[in-house]
């Protein structure tokens, strides 16, 4: 089974690649619904507040990688001679997969600070917020979470602050490529 594992900042374009994808008919596990799931379960609200208090207590609880343990038995559920993963948030994560899928690929996204403001003031998400402030913030508590290093031993790397026709063409040229149809 091959894996490609997407990370990126928040609103760089991870969810816009996962449709590509799935367009393309590559099934996907995205991390941020582990996380949903439990905060469901607890009963509370989807908030930015929740969400990243969610997951920062079951890293802290149960490892850097605890949101990745839960996805490979969603992966390996699949079947698919190829799957992908949208969220990973950390480099933990990373060697998790690596070790997990020997053909695992990750596959950076990258775009514009002012860019990522815009969207997540314009896609209508219960946990986006609109002030840079709080971007601020939602960035460096997902660098904390070793979001920065996963980026920098990305496999590939895709920019996505020229436009949603042009990144959705680079994309369905990767995967493309990495579904060996290239």
């Amino acid at each position: 089974m091959k894996v490609i594992g997407v990370v990126g900042l928040p609103a760089s374009g991870k969810g816009e690649f996962s449709r590509v994808a799935r367009e393309m008919g590559i099934p996907i596990v995205v991390m941020g619904d582990v996380i949903r799931n439990e905060v469901q379960a607890a009963g509370l609200p989807l908030t930015d507040q929740n969400l990243g208090g969610t997951a920062t207590r079951l890293r802290e609880e149960e490892g850097m990688d605890a949101i990745a343990k839960r996805c490979i038995p969603l992966i390996e559920a699949l079947d698919a001679p190829l799957v992908l993963v949208d969220g990973i948030r950390g480099e933990t994560e990373v060697r998790l997969f690596r070790a997990r899928f020997p053909e695992f690929y990750l596959v950076g996204i990258d775009a514009p600070f002012s860019v990522r403001l815009g969207r997540l003031a314009s896609r209508g998400r219960s946990d986006d917020f609109i002030s840079e402030e709080e971007l601020i913030r939602r960035d460096r508590r997902e660098i904390g979470w070793g979001l920065g290093e996963a980026l920098i031993h990305a496999d590939y790397v895709l920019d996505n602050g020229d436009g949603l026709e042009k990144f959705a063409d680079d994309a369905r040229a990767l995967l493309a490529e990495l579904k060996g149809e290239a």
